[in-house]
């Protein structure tokens, strides 16, 4: 293996995309497996959220600089319960992927030995949850074999939409029976997750209907259950029942929307994030209804979070469509591909249209580039290289400028 296809790998691995050059299941050996798996967890929970972790086994005190730091990555408001909600997101993280690894060693071993069966159980297990789409399946056939499996398909799912959800809504769901109510930041990721989801099985359903190279000559239940994955795994997920390249063209447009949309805050996953995409939604309606405010489950949201929500859109869409003109340059390929390979990779997706192992250097860089920023996040980045200016002392005065 090259350097630049091990160093693509890696940042695959830590950035919890899937995108890889070479076959997981049949190129790299046991050893390259557990490299990933390690790779994979640390990226999945979080690299703050590790170091943290073992300051606390070696018994020692976090810092109030440590403590700013793991505030940032976890998305929240205030130092408060930081090292409560460390211990939290460990334990959550570590409980389902127990149980995903008892799940799927159970269905693996009725298809392999025992021994075999643990071991994909575990290494899937982790890799789903944390929204990585690495497997072990061979030949980049993901879980093709398992696209009719019930089982596997909604073990697969739970753990997809779990990670994807955040250990901020996690530890909110877990502390229902004491608070008997949920955040606005879980009340909007839960439902626009749902939204998503269930929006985004009917429009694959319907497009892929009649289509013959994917699901067409398939039965009602298994074009129902091969949407609602799909539906499920764009928005980070990574693994797949179906070959993407089969889709129609409206369908893999509609994939990038939703890779593109991603996951939620503190989660696994990439994306704008659920939460952004409902602030722009709100936003849209405050202006069509005249309103002032954006007002969501009744609570109105400052100005402050509309202005970062644009931002980071406005963002995210500029590096992907720099990221896409640097791959129509130096990629022979169709601009869907390139889109569709662009989107996934900074969506830290996972999905590819078949594109990733005819690469070039060039744009195998782009691809790892737009993976880190991804799993970075594009404001994350701009604060991080951007100068550092206090509180302005003055206001402009105000001018009218036409719009639309």
């Amino acid at each position: 293996m090259s350097f630049i296809d091990a160093l693509f790998t890696s940042t695959s691995a830590m950035c919890v995309t899937g995108l890889v050059v070479f076959d997981t299941g049949t190129y790299f050996s046991t050893f390259g497996h557990w490299v990933i798996l390690l790779l994979i967890q640390i990226g999945g929970i979080g690299f703050m959220t590790v170091a943290t972790l073992f300051a606390l086994i070696l018994r020692r005190k976090i810092s109030l600089k440590e403590r700013l730091i793991l505030q940032e990555s976890l998305n929240q408001g205030s130092i408060e319960g930081l090292v409560r909600l460390v211990r939290k997101v460990i334990v959550y993280a570590l409980a389902l992927e127990t149980v995903g690894a008892i799940l799927f060693f159970i269905r693996f071993m009725f298809d392999m030995p025992v021994g075999k069966a643990l071991y994909h159980g575990v290494f899937h297990s982790i890799s789903i949850f944390n929204n990585a789409g690495f497997d072990l399946s061979g030949e980049f056939k993901s879980f093709s074999a398992y696209s009719s499996d019930v089982y596997m398909n909604i073990v697969s799912m739970a753990l997809i939409i779990l990670g994807g959800f955040g250990f901020i809504v996690l530890a909110d769901l877990f502390d229902w029976r004491k608070k008997q109510r949920f955040s606005l930041h879980t009340k909007v990721v839960l439902s626009v997750t749902a939204i998503l989801i269930v929006v985004g099985t009917l429009v694959i359903f319907i497009f892929e209907y009649t289509n013959g190279r994917s699901v067409g000559d398939t039965g009602f239940g298994h074009k129902l259950l091969v949407s609602l994955f799909q539906s499920v795994t764009t928005r980070s997920g990574g693994v797949t029942t179906v070959d993407v390249t089969e889709f129609r063209q409206a369908t893999q447009f509609f994939i990038i929307i939703l890779m593109f949309i991603g996951a939620s805050p503190g989660s696994t996953g990439g994306g704008i994030k659920t939460t952004t995409f409902a602030v722009l939604v709100g936003a849209v309606l405050a202006m069509i209804r005249g309103k002032d405010d954006v007002v969501l489950f009744r609570l109105r949201l400052a100005q402050e979070r509309v202005y970062k929500a644009v931002t980071v859109t406005l963002f995210c869409i500029g590096i992907v469509m720099l990221g896409t003109m640097v791959l129509a340059t130096t990629e022979d390929a169709a601009f869907l591909k390139i889109l569709f390979e662009v989107t996934s990779a900074f969506g830290t997706v996972g999905l590819s249209m078949g594109l990733t192992g005819d690469l070039t250097v060039t744009g195998k860089i782009t691809i790892i580039i737009l993976m880190f920023i991804g799993r970075l996040g594009p404001l994350t980045l701009t604060y991080a290289l951007g100068p550092k200016q206090g509180r302005a002392l003055y206001r402009h005065a105000e001018g009218k400028i036409i719009i639309g």
